[in-house]
């Protein structure tokens, strides 16, 4: 059994909520390199390469990619042989959150209630998500989710004799319906199977895969490539003002579901897909 304080996921979680609303994680610094490079539109290529210089300046003057620093979105896989000393997981995690953005300097975007919605002035609560895996390690996973993006996500419980075109529709139709709102070049998480609520977590997690990275799945592979294919033949374009490049990646997770449904979700993320990860 291995101890770690409380006060250690703390402290990264600060770093990460800052460093992930400065800089691109390296997986999404090389894709959008390769859609400067591919985008066939002079308007498209145009906006690219303004995306590309704010993006400079924001890691090097210290500002944020985006004015929607988002809702932290924190991913916890815990290793069952670890034992967490000190404050509850969700006060640590939430404690990081709230130093990253007010020391960061950070906008805070989250209400207290949704209906109400008064401001909780520091970003907090966070989403948290917790996976028990084996071994000693915790593994942190940050993604701050812009809300122009997530605004744009949907769920289709399809029935099973839609079948994989009902699977592709769902997606195409996510993504046209979303046009320009969701900052295009997009990410496009999707999730296919398990329930209601988990294909939507699947989808969410899946924009956190690095886009290096094939599925395992054959035919999910194979999915991931048409679908990118067909969304950037949509001409929806970077900006929403028209071009090849509509979508930096699709990455699609599966999992078992029912043998009356069939669940898929389309998460969307804007061309920064801003994500972190750390190993304590």
């Amino acid at each position: 059994m291995r101890t770690i304080q409380a006060d250690a996921i703390t402290k990264n979680i600060r770093e990460m909520c800052i460093e992930a609303n400065h800089f691109l994680s390296k997986d999404m610094r090389q894709v959008f390199e390769d859609a400067v490079k591919r985008e066939e539109s002079t308007l498209g290529k145009q906006v690219l390469l303004q995306l590309k210089e704010n993006l400079k300046i924001a890691g090097e003057d210290m500002i944020p990619i985006c004015q929607d620093t988002g809702m932290a979105v924190v991913f916890l896989k815990i290793g069952q042989d670890v034992h967490i000393e000190g404050v509850s997981l969700h006060e640590a995690v939430d404690e990081g959150v709230r130093q990253g953005y007010t020391e960061g300097y950070l906008r805070k975007s989250v209400v207290g209630d949704p209906i109400e919605r008064i401001n909780t002035k520091d970003n907090t609560p966070a989403i948290l998500h917790v996976e028990i895996v084996d071994g000693d390690q915790i593994e942190m996973t940050v993604a701050p989710k812009g809300f122009g993006s997530e605004n744009m996500s949907r769920i289709f419980m399809l029935k099973p004799a839609d079948g994989i075109e009902g699977v592709k529709d769902a997606i195409l139709t996510a993504v046209k319906d979303a046009g320009s709102n969701a900052c295009p070049p997009m990410v496009v998480g999707v999730g296919i199977g398990g329930t209601f609520e988990k294909c939507a977590l699947m989808a969410k997690h899946a924009l956190i895969r690095d886009i290096s990275e094939e599925s395992p799945i054959p035919y999910v592979r194979e999915l991931e490539k048409e679908m990118l294919q067909k969304i950037n033949s949509l001409g929806i374009g970077p900006g929403g003002l028209g071009g090849t490049v509509t979508a930096l990646a699709v990455n699609i997770e599966t999992y078992p579901t029912h043998i009356a449904g069939l669940p898929v979700a389309v998460n969307i993320c804007c061309h920064v897909n801003r994500h972190t990860r750390r190993v304590i």
